[in-house]
């Protein structure tokens, strides 16, 4: 750095001279000036700290997710990406180099070079152009459905107790169609009896579930829910020449039901959770996790989806995965889950009103301290693709915050071609494992044949004849098995600690299913 730069910048540099490898975010910004000798990184080996990127809508949070997307498949990191506007597929293709883009690479001392990344494109159910991603019902869990049902924290807990009940009686939960299918036999004549055994699950709940599974079914998003059921060890791909692949989920087509995406990318997570071994602290992450509108997840969220979601973020980071939620305001992620996003890129927030001016305030006391800016001052000065940040040092501690001006994206700023879209889908060798729905026999199935089939009739006895001895002591035994096995039931269904759902097991066709803490169940071998 030249004697010129002052030294409020030269302090500020200093504490993002790594050694390690690292990603270049920017140069530091002073009174409107960028200093191209004070670049402002974030190291690899923290990125499984999780981080946050906020800032006003058209401040840029999209390109800086780009910009840290390319950098992290550039050194082998693979990155999931969640397309809300449909403008992220650009990465898959070299950037269009420009006046504006030669300018700011100039001002951070950036050596721009178009080039874009390995990439996959999924789309929800197969709404939209990409590879179709579902889960299963049973693996997507009683809370997370919960929480795109609308339902409040009886309906949420009754709902686990009717997929307990349909994990002990063998009836496989694979769509909607199949749940449905339970709810409504546990509410008819013949299941009311078995009904009084599921503790704690009346027949008013039951109905309130069965209608807004019906309303769900009826806006379409039976297409996320069956198989063939998404791996999510399909982010963790390289690809030839080592890079990470870059899966985006493009969401334009279900942009109606924001519940149901933000719900479905936590189960992404949760999954992951699951399926991945303990790593520790790694020299980098096995994946980075873009959650963007990441409001939509929080907003009525019960207090044990909230608690779920905290133990989540704050127990993969030990499975090497890091996640970056992506919202307007630090204040629309809970304090709990807040504190354990060591990175920080904070683009503009607008003070126009008191709401404004609190959510500013609010925003300012999660920094560090700053002798060098007025942070509230700056955090409504900062222009498009500039931010405040801080970050972890590799020694575990935060940077001093710096306002940065940050690096432009290398990859195409904007959508995908169609045509390439499809063709990059087409070309795929996922899509011809997930592009065909299956439909398996399952609960509706085995329901179906049950009220299909006619009643047996019972062996007469000729009169007089005494009912032979083997066979009354089996009769016996069997029903001394169904009243132990309903006692048994209605008295694990009754237990309260089963609402948390966090460990809840169950029998389904003689296979044990253990629950993580959303109540997702492991994907089977």
């Amino acid at each position: 750095m030249s004697a010129a730069v002052p030294s409020a910048v030269r302090e500020i540099a200093d504490g993002y001279a790594f050694t390690g490898p690292a990603l270049d975010l920017g140069a530091v910004l002073l009174d409107g000036t960028a200093y191209p000798g004070a670049p402002v990184r974030v190291p690899l080996g923290v990125l499984n700290r999780h981080g946050l990127v906020a800032g006003a809508t058209g401040t840029g949070k999209t390109k800086t997710l780009q910009l840290i997307a390319e950098q992290l498949s550039a050194q082998g990191v693979p990155v999931f990406l969640a397309d809300i506007k449909g403008d992220v597929s650009g990465v898959a293709a070299p950037g269009e180099p420009g006046g504006r883009t030669a300018a700011r690479a100039a001002e951070v001392g950036q050596d721009w070079q178009a080039r874009g990344c390995p990439a996959e494109f999924y789309a929800l159910g197969g709404q939209g152009t990409g590879i179709p991603l579902r889960a299963t019902v049973t693996s997507f869990g009683p809370l997370l459905l919960a929480k795109v049902l609308e339902l409040n924290e009886t309906q949420e807990a009754s709902l686990g107790l009717v997929f307990h009940y349909a994990d002990r009686r063998g009836l496989e939960l694979y769509d909607l169609k199949d749940l449905t299918a339970v709810i409504t036999f546990l509410t008819s004549p013949e299941g009311k009896e078995e009904l009084k055994g599921v503790g704690g699950l009346s027949a008013a709940t039951a109905g309130v579930i069965l209608r807004s599974l019906t309303l769900l079914e009826n806006e379409g998003a039976g297409a996320f829910f069956g198989e063939p059921e998404f791996d999510t060890a399909e982010l963790l791909r390289l690809s030839a020449d080592g890079r990470g692949v870059v899966s985006v989920l493009e969401l334009p087509a279900v942009q109606d039901r924001p519940r149901l995406f933000s719900t479905f990318l936590m189960w992404l997570l949760a999954d992951l959770y699951q399926e991945l071994p303990e790593v520790g602290d790694l020299d980098r992450p096995k994946l980075v996790f873009f959650f963007d509108e990441a409001h939509l997840l929080f907003k009525g969220a019960s207090k044990a989806f909230l608690e779920a979601i905290t133990q989540t973020v704050r127990l993969i980071r030990s499975k090497g995965v890091g996640i970056f939620f992506v919202t307007q305001t630090p204040k629309d992620v809970p304090g709990d889950v807040l504190a354990q996003l060591g990175n920080r890129v904070q683009h503009a927030l607008r003070a126009f009103t008191p709401d404004d001016a609190k959510a500013l305030k609010a925003t300012v006391s999660t920094f560090p301290k700053s002798p060098a800016y007025d942070l509230g001052e700056v955090l409504t000065s900062l222009g498009t693709g500039e931010a405040v940040v801080t970050v972890l040092s590799e020694k575990g501690a935060p940077t001093p915050v710096a306002a940065t001006r940050l690096r432009a994206p290398q990859s195409l700023m904007g959508p995908l071609d169609p045509a390439a879209l499809r063709a990059a889908v087409d070309g795929s060798a996922l899509t011809a494992a997930y592009r065909e729905a299956v439909d398996r026999e399952s609960a509706y199935e085995k329901l179906a044949a049950r009220a299909a089939r006619p009643p047996a009739e019972p062996v007469p006895v000729p009169a007089g004849e005494p009912v032979p001895e083997a066979r009354r002591e089996a009769g016996e035994r069997e029903e001394r098995r169904e009243k132990e096995g309903a006692g048994l039931l209605g008295a694990l269904l009754g237990n309260p600690a089963l609402k948390s759902f966090a460990r809840s097991a169950g029998t389904q066709l003689g296979r044990e299913i253990s629950r993580s803490l959303f109540g997702t169940s492991r994907r089977r071998r």
